[in-house]
């Protein structure tokens, strides 16, 4: 029986009626635990009373599971018996593989990280856009370093021209400040993950607002002054609590991103060139050569940056390429990418 403390704690956790739907009367003695932790060979959740490694099955591969994933598990034993429907995923396909990397599950508002200075890439963070975008997930993109950069406002400027209505947050991650300026995405119930580079002061953030310090803390490194590019110090993700109630996941440190299965995450990171296609006196219109192009028409009036559809083009062709097609007689599909 779940007592207040309990319910509470779940609450805290995001637990709701998305969750509570999918039980079914086998869960009766079960009880709902979030995964705070994904290695190798194991899975720790969080609970009322801390950390809680779970007992798991050799046929359990723990790549299947991302860190914020709800699961049930008996409580004799702390056995994980099955997991839950994700209400979102963050998740990418890296080059090479047919499958997707986790990332990290049931995150409300994706904080993306960049620093001012030169780190702070457009064609990157619109990348990070797109891939939160696709899972339902908010992007608030987050500049750090603001204090060591004489043109601030020029970067938070460009930040907030990459998207429609996109929150752009100016602060110093090691400053308690940053909880306040945060405060819109980390109340009660409330999962946040950071994204980023290296060395863009992701772990610092995590720190601030989870209240870490000493061992628990996250190991932060610095970056280096030629090239502004960091050190890894985050290598696995992992659930904080933070003093608002909600929870934040830190993430590895990301350079690249290959972008792939993200179609309708782009459309909406570019929804002034979709929206102007509509446009076009041609239905299927390359926004190159053809006349009646509302596209062009935009970059010539100097309404549409050149480069800003350039990256759009980029990004649309890079993830035509990446993303598996179904083929083969019906029935009997297999996924496959173009050549």
């Amino acid at each position: 029986m779940t007592t207040d403390r309990e319910a509470t704690f779940l609450a805290s956790l995001g637990w709701s009626d998305f969750f509570a739907d999918q039980l079914e009367d086998a869960d009766s003695d079960l009880v709902p635990r979030r995964i705070a932790e994904v290695h190798r060979s194991r899975l720790s959740v969080t609970s009322v009373d801390g950390i809680v490694r779970l007992a798991i099955s050799h046929q359990v591969n723990t790549s299947d599971y991302a860190v914020g994933d709800w699961v049930m598990v008996d409580p004799d034993g702390n056995q994980l018996v099955r997991r839950l429907e994700r209400r979102t995923l963050l998740q990418r396909r890296t080059e090479g593989r047919q499958t997707h990397q986790l990332g990290a599950a049931n995150v409300d508002t994706l904080l993306i990280v960049t620093s001012c200075n030169a780190d702070f890439n457009v064609a990157r963070l619109e990348r990070y856009m797109a891939l939160a975008n696709q899972a339902d997930t908010q992007p608030v993109i987050i500049l750090t370093k603001a204090d060591l950069a004489p043109d601030a406002a020029d970067y938070e400027a460009q930040a907030k021209a990459l998207q429609r209505d996109l929150p752009v947050i100016v602060l110093n991650a090691k400053s308690g400040d940053a909880a306040n300026a945060l405060a819109p995405w980390c109340g009660f119930g409330q999962t946040i993950a950071l994204i980023g580079s290296s060395g863009v002061g992701k772990s610092t953030l995590v720190n601030t607002l989870a209240g870490l310090s000493g061992e628990g803390s996250q190991e932060t490194g610095g970056i280096r002054e030629r090239d502004a590019k960091g050190r890894h110090t985050t290598t696995a993700r992992s659930l904080h609590a933070m003093s608002g109630g909600g929870w934040v996941i830190d993430t590895p440190g990301m350079r690249t991103l290959q972008v792939s299965d993200v179609a309708e995450g782009i459309e909406t990171v570019f929804s002034e060139i979709t929206e102007l296609a509509e446009h076009c006196r041609f239905r299927d219109c390359t926004h190159d050569h053809e006349p009646g192009c509302a596209v062009q028409a935009a970059v010539k009036s100097g309404t549409l940056a050149p480069e800003r559809l350039a990256r759009w083009r980029v990004l649309l062709d890079e993830n035509k390429k990446n993303t598996p097609q179904l083929t083969g007689p019906k029935g009997n599909k297999v996924f496959q990418k173009k050549r």
